[in-house]
């Protein structure tokens, strides 16, 4: 179990991470992992925090919008991001011989690109997509939610492209989300070991408040407007990528 000086670091980040995420839709592992890392904390410790504390959230969203969802909707792009997921990993292990500030900028880069496509990719939604962006975008999300436990990015985009409505792409998105969860930290924990548990209880512990913080979320996205909340968000993103590539001059 973490020691106090951890929690509250670890507690308060989460909160933001979740906060965010229930009130603009997007942003939790964007904002959760690279925050982590200036802790202290490691990639596969913050993926474990940042997956036990969305648990509750990715639960509630597939069955507040399962009349949206169908087996068959969410069946083969699960099974490209779980395919890749392990590959990803194998990748972080192998990235765990380079230094801290290394990768704080991998993962400041990373940051950085998403912010940035997000500002700037605009696809005109349409009905049906070409299936090659599905076998480009699915894998893509389970390698990165492997390699810096952000893989959310690349389904965004697959989703943004399709003109459905906010229920079915949030629907889509948690689903996508809640199906991961398991085989994420059980291919985290096979690569890792024990030192993924402590962050994974830390994070287990906070689940009744972070529910109360998605509630608050919700409300405060709704009174705020999703627009002006989306502003703030990305302004955060990009300098917390900028701070990660930057991290060798920062202290």
């Amino acid at each position: 179990m973490e020691s106090l000086s951890e929690f509250l670091p670890l507690a308060l980040i989460l909160s933001v991470g979740v906060f965010v995420q229930s009130a603009a839709g997007f942003a939790a592992g964007l904002l959760i992992v690279p925050s982590l890392l200036w802790c202290g904390y490691s990639i596969p410790e913050a993926q474990t925090a940042l997956l036990v504390a969305t648990i509750p959230q990715n639960a509630w969203g597939v069955w507040k919008f399962r009349d949206c969802l169908t087996p068959k909707q969410i069946a083969w792009p699960g099974l490209g991001r779980l395919v890749f997921l392990p590959l990803g990993v194998w990748a972080l292990q192998n990235l765990e011989s380079v230094s801290i500030t290394t990768l704080r900028q991998i993962v400041g880069g990373f940051v950085l690109t998403a912010t940035l496509a997000t500002i700037y990719f605009r696809p005109v939604p349409r009905a049906r997509l070409h299936p090659g962006w599905a076998f480009l975008a699915f894998p893509l999300s389970g390698f990165f939610q492997g390699v810096v436990g952000m893989g959310g990015p690349a389904m965004v985009f697959w989703v943004q492209a399709h003109d459905w409505d906010t229920r079915q792409i949030r629907g889509f998105l948690f689903g996508m989300y809640l199906i991961s969860l398991a085989p994420a930290l059980t291919v985290l924990y096979l690569f890792f070991g024990d030192r993924i548990i402590g962050p994974g209880i830390a994070a287990a512990a906070l689940t009744p408040w972070l529910i109360v913080v998605t509630n608050l979320g919700l409300r405060f996205g709704t009174r705020l407007g999703r627009q002006r909340l989306r502003l703030l968000t990305l302004g955060l993103l990009l300098m917390l990528g900028v701070s990660g590539l930057a991290s060798p001059w920062l202290r």
